[in-house]
């Protein structure tokens, strides 16, 4: 959830002043949209009863019978939710934020290009039905986890399927509004909030720590300990060389330095070792 927080100020500071509120209504609407489909069939795509392709076409997802069990005061129940290693509801939620997360990188790539309620829809679609797909066949245990394919964090599931959804909408719906003049030169377009930009990279490069730390899924023992801790110092050591590779490059190529170009590398960075 922080790390949408991360991606409004991030995509509102980059964008002119008068956009900036219809960004932040963009993002917020999301989240809780992302949070209702994913709730109402979403996960059921992804993980219920899961053949090659498509999990359970089915409405609502809930706590485990054991679970509905013990809050109804079975404390015979215990032993059964203790043996399952996590409450069912957390997985949900856990996943939730992934599903937000892909929904975020399709905000930022149509940025002043598409209408609210167009969006809206084309996030409840993302979120209820193409996401869950493509986290059946990896993830949920479908046809490509069942032909040895692995994603640690997400860096196909959740930063693939974004990326390929933008690049769809993007190609529909066409240039940003004023980003061209009439002659087909190119109408600068500075950001209105340098800060916040950089605020919503060190909000997301936080913000990571738990997307590929937590999916270690367990911290119940040294091994979990040990993998998590390599884990959280690889992706701030990707972070770091994102950065300087990107001022780097800035430097060689624009014949400057560029923070836009550097900040990018940051997330560049951090997306590559997911």
């Amino acid at each position: 959830m922080w790390m949408c927080a991360g991606f409004t100020m991030l995509e509102a500071g980059s964008v002119r002043s008068k956009s900036a509120s219809m960004i932040c209504m963009k993002n917020i609407g999301l989240y809780a949209i992302a949070g209702l489909m994913y709730y109402v069939i979403g996960y059921n795509l992804m993980y219920v009863d899961v053949g090659s392709v498509i999990g359970s076409i089915s409405f609502l997802y809930g706590p485990s019978a054991d679970e509905v069990a013990l809050i109804g005061g079975n404390e015979g129940a215990a032993g059964a939710v203790a043996e399952n290693g996590y409450s069912v509801m957390s997985d949900w939620f856990f996943q939730m934020v992934f599903v937000a997360t892909t929904a975020s990188i399709v905000s930022g790539a149509l940025a002043e290009r598409v209408k609210l309620w167009t969006f809206f829809v084309f996030v409840g679609g993302l979120t209820g039905v193409i996401y869950p797909i493509v986290g059946a066949w990896t993830w949920g245990g479908g046809w490509l986890g069942q032909m040895g394919f692995t994603d640690f964090a997400g860096s196909t599931i959740v930063h693939s399927t974004g990326g390929w959804a933008a690049l769809a909408g993007a190609l529909v719906v066409g240039p940003r509004w004023g980003k061209y003049r009439k002659d087909g030169s190119i109408q600068p377009t500075p950001p209105s909030n340098i800060p916040a930009v950089t605020l919503g990279v060190f909000i997301l490069w936080m913000g990571w720590f738990g997307f590929n730390g937590g999916s270690e899924l367990a911290l119940s023992g040294v091994v979990n300990a040990v993998s998590m801790s390599n884990i959280l110092v690889n992706t701030n050591l990707a972070a770091g060389a994102g950065v300087i590779t990107a001022l780097c490059l800035s430097r060689s190529i624009l014949g400057r330095v560029d923070l836009f170009a550097t900040l990018n590398g940051a997330i560049s960075g951090m997306v590559a070792i997911t």
